[in-house]
């Protein structure tokens, strides 16, 4: 089996990446119909639905990646997906809201697998500034189903019930699998995989999180995981409850994602000229102007219209930083890390994820009625992550 073309390399690529983004995108127009049926006393529980995949999607990673780095990259795949199906299944025929947040802890185990294995394979043909371009054509393809996924699952719920998005989930997934397991030869070669033992395990953990210029990518990557969660969380309800828009939202929220596309083109083009610390630089600082920007109008605008366009702008910012940040950052962080590839990926992934998860969870539950508590936390986010890529060094550099 030869290695397919680069075009649908990266679409393919990009469908697995997306698999993540449907499975939480096209939840949030399900999530009013989720809480009243399942939680009507307390709305806000309905968000851990998002939370849950998110925070099980980064505990899975820690042992897809080493999977990886031993029998392949085509097994980790295959078997991710068939957890993630019935996982789907399960959260189909949930009862009651614990029982769906089980099946969503199952869900997000199983797609740690395409997550990784799709960074680890672009690692194990590309790297530096190359990866970088790779992986910002990967978000353009990528961001397509932001764009798509919250009409489609407003399309599903609306005439066939929030049940239903989930039987997607499987038919979606079915397709990626099958994909790449007729099109994608293994890039692990036998004479190339890691033994899987517990202390060469933990040596890699300690040279992964050893190497300063990781270390800080991981910490930054959380911090930008963790402001676009925790919009992404409250989004639907400041929509519906701040703005009473909500029958308006996948209109709005695709828009967003399509024209935030634009951001992977800017990265592609620029990347290789200026640099990925100076990418990541330039989005850090802008994004501390506008949250301080949608901060202050909290307070001094009292306008609904113009208060709703400034939130838009805010969101879309959010959308438009992830194709600037994050396809540079793991490349950084994977640079020096080429020999260890899936496990570095993994830990990278999985530490980035959950720390992000901790700081997004209570942020996005904060929600009082109004985006003042979300824009404080990114605001602080935003600063903290401006300063800690100020810090990062390449190899070579003191």
């Amino acid at each position: 089996m030869k290695q397919p073309a680069l075009p649908e390399f990266i679409a393919l690529m990009a469908m697995m990446t997306a698999l993540v983004a449907f499975s939480i995108d096209a939840m949030l127009p399900a999530l009013p119909a989720i809480a009243s049926d399942l939680v009507p006393e307390d709305v806000n529980r309905a968000q851990l639905v998002l939370g849950v995949f998110i925070i099980a999607l980064g505990l899975g990673t820690l042992f897809a990646g080493p999977l990886s780095d031993r029998f392949g990259r085509r097994p980790v795949l295959v078997f991710g997906v068939v957890i993630y199906a019935i996982g789907a299944l399960l959260a189909w025929a949930a009862p009651t809201l614990e029982a769906l947040l089980a099946a969503r802890l199952l869900q997000g185990l199983g797609c740690a697998g395409p997550r990784v294995v799709t960074m680890a394979i672009t690692r194990d043909r590309f790297s530096g500034a190359q990866m970088a371009r790779i992986m910002s054509y990967v978000m353009i393809v990528f961001s397509l189903v932001p764009a798509l996924a919250p009409l489609l699952g407003a399309q599903i719920t609306n005439a066939f019930g929030w049940r239903t998005v989930f039987l997607a989930f499987i038919g979606f997934s079915f397709l990626m699998g099958m994909w790449f397991f007729i099109r994608q030869p293994e890039t692990l070669m036998p004479e190339k995989r890691a033994a899987l033992s517990i202390s060469s395990l933990a040596r890699a953990v300690k040279e992964i999180l050893g190497h300063p210029t990781t270390r800080l990518t991981i910490i930054i990557s959380a911090l930008g995981f963790a402001m676009l969660f925790t919009t992404l969380s409250s989004v639907q309800q400041v929509f519906d409850i701040t703005y009473g828009n909500g029958p308006e939202f996948p209109y709005y929220f695709g828009a967003i994602a399509l024209l935030a596309t634009s951001s992977g083109f800017i990265n592609a083009h620029f990347v290789e000229r200026l640099g990925m610390r100076a990418m990541i630089k330039g989005i850090l600082v802008l994004q501390v102007g506008l949250s301080s920007f949608m901060l202050l109008s909290t307070f001094i605008v009292s306008d609904a219209s113009l208060s709703f366009v400034i939130y838009i702008i805010w969101v879309f910012s959010m959308f438009f930083q992830a194709g600037l940040m994050f396809g540079n950052l793991n490349a950084l962080a994977l640079e020096p890390m080429g020999h260890i590839a899936g496990l570095a990926a993994s830990v990278i992934t999985a530490f980035s994820t959950i720390g992000a998860m901790v700081i997004a969870i209570p942020l996005a539950m904060s929600f009082d009625g109004t985006a003042r508590p979300i824009a404080v936390g990114v605001l602080a986010c935003a600063i903290l992550a401006l300063f800690l890529t100020t810090r990062i060094k390449r190899p070579g550099e003191f």
